[in-house]
């Protein structure tokens, strides 16, 4: 009895070894920010124009505002990439929060934004969006945060969970190859953009499986930025005449 004991013991620690190790090849593996977004961040940081914290990134607006988009990154995408972009948003009057996931996975910290809203309480006026997985973990915060939030915003990703398809946005790309389209129909507002892939809206490369863009990566991010803040800006005005 002992001995068998033993033997399982063995098989089991073995299997929790293998089972580890698995799991830190496969999370160390991932996609990099590029120089650009770096260099960006880096200047900004220096400069005053951002602020990095230990779980996030903070743009703040430049112009004064109660209203800020807490950002999920996608899978195995090191947050910086969103740098550019949420910089351009920000830069339009609209306070950016840049979420860094552990390992880079959204799935390991879905409620991020809590501690975020906690530690901002100028902050009257909350969105949430995310990139592919970082957008399916931000509508499932919304769906069990319903009254937090103004807003969803999804970028290459489609609504999860129990939401209200009114409040959500959804952008993606024409060649995109990654997305699922048939489960972005959920959306009440749904913005392709033509000859954008899964990879432009941030600044980590080409993604494994996606389609080639016809469209450069900046201008991908610009139309983006453009449906963003013409989405929250419409969400503002209808909440300022309930």
């Amino acid at each position: 009895m002992k001995r068998l004991f033993k033997k399982t013991a063995v098989v089991f620690l073995t299997i929790m070894i293998l089972f580890i190790t698995a799991f830190f090849i496969y999370t160390s593996i991932y996609y990099k920010a590029e120089d650009v977004a770096v260099n960006a961040l880096n200047q900004d940081i220096k400069s005053g124009r951002a602020k990095e914290e230990k779980q996030y990134i903070l743009l703040p607006s430049k112009t004064q505002t109660d209203t800020a988009l807490i950002f999920y990154p996608g899978g195995k995408v090191e947050a910086t990439a969103y740098y550019p972009l949420l910089s351009k948003i920000s830069s339009r009057g609209i306070t950016c929060i840049l979420v860094k996931m552990p390992f880079h996975l959204a799935v390991f910290n879905p409620a991020a934004a809590d501690k975020i809203m906690e530690e901002n309480p100028d902050i009257k006026n909350w969105y949430i969006g995310g990139h592919s997985l970082g957008g399916a973990m931000a509508s499932s915060y919304m769906a069990s945060h319903p009254d937090s939030l103004n807003g969803l915003i999804l970028l290459g990703a489609y609504p999860y969970g129990d939401i209200d398809t009114q409040k959500a946005l959804v952008l993606y790309g024409t060649m995109d190859d990654v997305l699922s389209r048939e489960k972005i129909k959920r959306a009440a507002d749904v913005i392709p953009i033509e000859g954008g892939n899964h990879a432009g809206f941030g600044n980590y490369g080409n993604q494994k499986g996606d389609g080639d863009a016809l469209i450069s990566g900046e201008d991908q991010q610009e139309i983006t930025t453009d449906a963003i803040l013409k989405f929250i800006t419409q969400k503002e005005k209808e909440k300022s005449s309930q």
